[in-house]
């Protein structure tokens, strides 16, 4: 046992940290705790439970409040050979909001021992909800400048998710994972039941996320309500609904809600933290951003569950899916493809841009002679040098649906010219076309004219890896 050390583990809900840390504490001889929605005296009696079977003692302690609890903590924990594990910490925090600085005298305590030569204990906190985790860290908390490890455990990257799923047909797996993601929970949550084709996708829409009697079909609504800070839900479910329906920006959430711009900052900082949203700046017009859902269940359900969960329930899932098709093709299915292809440029082998990018997303291009706009879904520049222009590696365009064409790499040169005049380096730049449909012989008869043609084949070739 050396020096006290303590550490922080978050990230959402469904991940699999709960697995991951038992099966420490399990392995290492140390003590895991998963704390629950209760009142202080009944956490604190649970914990001692814990506490006494970690330690073999005869009979767990008695704590009238966490002050007594951590301190014996500490003195007892040195005996572990594993981690002191405290799952669900926010359940605690909000009950006992001294409990930081609690934890942060003892560690200092045992910090000041440890240069005497005295063991101490190894602590890591857990939680889900992301808002409430991230201040442990964050400004004047109690525990920051103390943590040794901060690791956030995220959804599996889509590769590896197809694999976790066992989905070979690249087609089927875009499809799949617009509606699930990469949370690996949800594979338990529908019992294995993995489609077994492009032909089954349907069918197995209906059988899990749209059945009544699946976990998965409330799941939407519960990833929301669980999180700390949500107060009125009704206003979350309509920003969200207004992100998923195409309106993403400030102004067009305000107006979609009927409330001012300024009236929804609130709302959108705390889906922000609470990893529900997330933040995009257009990569070519400074100053301009747009809002993006990071978890794609709650997409789905925005635009295909939500307008119809009174049918839904009644166990009518298979006029609602007929109806909701093209709504899905369009606005889910369309939109996850480009973050698919953003994700798979951010980590795609630095062989096929030439170097590793420094800076991967979307962004618009005016165009004033023209009177129009130019739609990048892929953008990838290269790391900002002072003093240099900043060079663009690739500008790309994703269709899920359409066979890629001469027209669409037409445009994407028109955007080439437009940025090298506004002073960026493009003498580089490789235009690159994603399609889920197919190309044109055009466009691949292009591939020395530096035009790149990514089928969905290679898109999941090469997993990228965090």
């Amino acid at each position: 046992m050396g020096p006290p050390s303590w550490g922080v583990v978050s990230g959402r809900r469904r991940q699999g940290k709960t697995f991951l840390l038992e099966a420490l504490a399990r392995q290492t001889g140390g003590l895991y705790f998963g704390a629950t929605e209760a009142t202080e005296t009944e956490s604190l009696a649970l914990f001692a439970e814990a506490l006494a079977e970690a330690t073999r003692l005869p009979t767990p302690p008695r704590f009238a409040t966490w002050d007594e609890a951590v301190r014996y903590l500490f003195s007892v924990g040195t005996t572990l050979t594993g981690p002191v594990v405290i799952d669900e910490f926010p359940y605690l925090s909000m009950v006992s909001p001294a409990l930081p600085s609690i934890l942060q005298r003892e560690f200092d305590r045992a910090a000041s021992a440890a240069q005497r030569g005295e063991p101490g204990v190894s602590l890591l906190l857990c939680g889900s909800a992301l808002s409430v985790m991230g201040r442990l860290l964050a400004g004047s908390a109690p525990l920051r400048g103390r943590a040794n490890l901060e690791v956030v455990v995220h959804p599996f990257e889509y590769p590896l998710a197809a694999r976790f799923w066992g989905i070979t047909d690249p087609r089927l797996a875009v499809a799949q994972h617009a509606v699930v993601g990469g949370t690996p929970a949800y594979r338990r949550f529908v019992n294995d039941d993995v489609p077994a084709g492009p032909g089954d996708f349907d069918d197995w829409v209906l059988r899990t996320v749209l059945n009544p009697g699946s976990p998965l079909f409330r799941e939407a609504r519960y990833l929301l309500d669980e999180e700390a800070g949500v107060r009125d839900a009704a206003m979350y479910h309509s920003v969200l609904a207004a992100v998923a329906g195409g309106s993403n920006t400030r102004g067009g959430i305000a107006s979609y809600v009927g409330r001012k711009a300024t009236d929804i900052s609130h709302h959108l900082g705390v889906l922000e933290d609470c990893g529900l949203l997330r933040r995009e700046e257009d990569l070519f017009r400074q100053g301009r951003a747009v809002y993006r859902i990071a978890e794609p269940l709650i997409v789905f359900y925005q635009v295909v569950m939500r307008p119809r969960w009174g049918f839904l329930e009644s166990g009518r899932g298979a006029p609602v899916w007929r109806d909701a098709r093209p709504r899905f093709s369009a606005q889910v299915l369309g939109p996850h493809f480009e973050q698919l292809c953003r994700d798979h440029a951010a980590f795609a082998p630095s062989a096929r841009l030439g170097e590793i990018p420094g800076e991967v997303g979307a962004g618009v291009v005016a165009d004033p002679a023209r009177k129009t706009q130019i739609q990048i879904d892929v953008a990838v520049l290269a790391p900002s040098v002072p003093g240099e222009p900043r060079r663009i590696l690739s500008l790309g365009e994703a269709k899920w649906g359409d066979v890629v064409d001469s027209r669409h790499v037409d445009r994407l040169r028109r955007a080439r010219d437009l940025l090298a005049a506004r002073g960026y380096d493009t003498r580089d730049t490789i235009l690159t076309c994603y399609s889920g449909a197919g190309f044109d012989p055009s466009v691949t008869a292009a591939a020395n004219d530096r035009v790149a043609a990514v089928t969905l084949g290679q898109l999941y070739e090469a997993p990228p890896t965090s």
